[in-house]
């Protein structure tokens, strides 16, 4: 490992890296110049001179002085030779940095680090183990062996063949025109709702569709009224811009207007997932949706209505959506494809009542300009040529047998242990633990075995009366719902030992 010394400075290269000599070279005299080890107007030595000391071909030497030079580190002087630019200030020098215990000291003093309210609520949101693996019971996760890749990579490639070189460029904010008719169509026939093509906003999934629905729609410090318990990635997102969030309670018929109307005052908007409620899994009684309605016009508040997987449901039609019983444009749809297809389709999409269009476009302008063109088109033919609605039923067929293996295989290996609640329903469902029993650590020990356990508390705000499981079964097959129960079972029996050690 040749290396060369002097008064000021030890360069060290080593022909043993992938990176070539020359690129070496530049970054440790970039790393000692930036770093404080040389300073600006410091001589440094020749090209030729360098080369000799570290026994290296003069052109590496030389490319990497051209390099720091071009970049503005260095300046070359006819016969004065190479030095540190004096036009680096010292303040440009790095200051050294001290860690230690309670953070670190710059130049004797607490270095500041500071960051938005939001990006310090970000820093706290807890971490989701239950997510590190794809294992038995992924929420959200749809069978990915069954969906027909083969149909879909021909539509893709004839849309990457076929496609008009203007495809290639930018795309309109609110989405690619085809694909918000042919959503359009599918919302009006399929799930009740009332929309033109030009209120259909094209977006990456549900979550994005909140996102931009509430940087419209609220302000930080307003008032916004959720479901408790509700989808937790909709609490972060609506938190962490600032609004005050107020739980309202959930029982057997959905959300509560009564409690809506006691501590609504003054809300802007309330966030409801009618059609199947996350994650308990029921669903919104009509005498409720009329209610809910009737209290956002009187009080002038905004609806954000989820619907993210009402394609499955088992013991009946789906239900229609709460957008298409509105009558004064209250209620903002939000829905994805990325549960029916796969989660990396990322396209979701927002039903936009008519006077708010030009606001939400702006908004998902801002975020991220447009969705990918290429997938919206394949996915435009994809519902078209009626392979959409056969997907639909076909995994509504499986998704049912999957629920029911699920639940026979609970209720022979868990029964005492675990209580399954929710409709026939979606995708998930919701299995209780014993009383005083810690879900997240039940989840953290299922993690161990691969299993993916989503606790029941997560969804709340508040400690609830009773820990649980969310479990999905879109993803796994019946012999990985046999294993993966009884792992739950060890994960559990495991967790109670624990606890009557600790007791003991």
């Amino acid at each position: 490992m040749p290396q060369v010394s002097s008064d000021f400075l030890r360069v060290t290269v080593d022909s043993r890296k992938k990176n070539p000599i020359y690129l070496q070279l530049y970054e440790w005299f970039r790393n000692a110049i930036v770093g404080g080890r040389l300073r600006p107007g410091q001589r440094l030595p020749s090209t030729r001179g360098l080369a000799a000391e570290l026994g290296v071909s003069r052109i590496s030497v030389f490319n990497a002085y051209e390099q720091l030079q071009a970049e503005g580190y260095l300046d070359t002087f006819v016969g004065a030779g190479t030095h540190v630019a004096k036009s680096i200030p010292d303040e440009a020098v790095a200051i050294k940095v001290v860690t230690g215990q309670k953070g670190s000291v710059v130049g004797g003093r607490p270095r500041l680090r500071r960051l938005s309210d939001r990006g310090t609520a970000w820093k706290h949101v807890p971490a989701q183990s239950w997510l590190d693996n794809l294992g038995p019971f992924r929420v959200s996760l749809p069978a990915l062996n069954h969906f027909p890749i083969e149909l879909w990579s021909k539509l893709v490639s004839a849309r990457c063949s076929n496609s008009p070189i203007a495809a290639m460029a930018y795309g309109d904010a609110k989405g690619y025109l085809p694909f918000r008719e042919a959503v359009a169509e599918y919302l009006n026939t399929v799930r009740g709702v009332r929309c033109h093509p030009s209120q259909i906003l094209v977006t990456t999934g549900s979550q994005q569709g909140l996102q931009i629905s509430a940087q419209v729609l609220l302000n930080p410090g307003d008032r916004l009224l959720l479901e408790e318990p509700g989808y937790p990635g909709a609490r972060y997102a609506f938190a962490t811009a600032g609004f005050r969030l107020v739980p309202i309670r959930v029982d057997r018929d959905g959300i509560s207007v009564e409690e809506i109307t006691r501590k609504g005052r003054n809300a802007r908007a309330v966030y409801v997932t009618p059609s199947h409620q996350y994650p308990m899994g029921v669903t919104m009684s009509a005498a409720r949706r009329m209610l809910l309605l009737n209290w956002a016009t009187r009080s002038g508040a905004w609806i954000i209505e989820d619907d993210y997987d009402s394609e499955y449901r088992f013991e009946s039609r789906p239900i229609a959506s709460l957008q298409g019983l509105d009558t004064d444009e209250r209620v903002i749809y939000v829905g994805t494809f990325n549960k029916v297809m796969f989660p990396a389709l990322r396209l979701g999409y927002v039903v936009v009542p008519t006077d708010l269009v030009s606001a939400f476009s702006a908004a998902r302008d801002a975020a991220d300009i447009f969705s990918a063109t290429l997938y919206q088109a394949a996915l435009t033919d994809f519902i078209r040529e009626g392979h959409f609605a056969r997907h639909i039923r076909r995994m509504r067929v499986l998704y049912m047998s999957r629920r029911k293996a699920l639940v026979d295989a609970i209720q022979r290996g868990t029964g005492e242990i675990l209580e399954v609640v929710g409709s026939e329903a979606g995708m998930h469902l919701v299995a209780l633990l014993p009383p005083g029993m810690d879900d997240v650590g039940v989840s953290r020990e299922a993690a161990n075995r691969g299993i993916s356990a989503m606790p029941l508390s997560v969804c709340f705000t508040t400690k609830p009366a009773r820990g649980g499981l969310i479990l999905g079964y879109g993803g796994v097959n019946n012999k990985q719902i046999r294993e993966g129960v009884e792992k739950l079972r060890m994960s559990i029996l495991s967790r109670k030992g624990d606890i009557r050690r600790k007791n003991a």
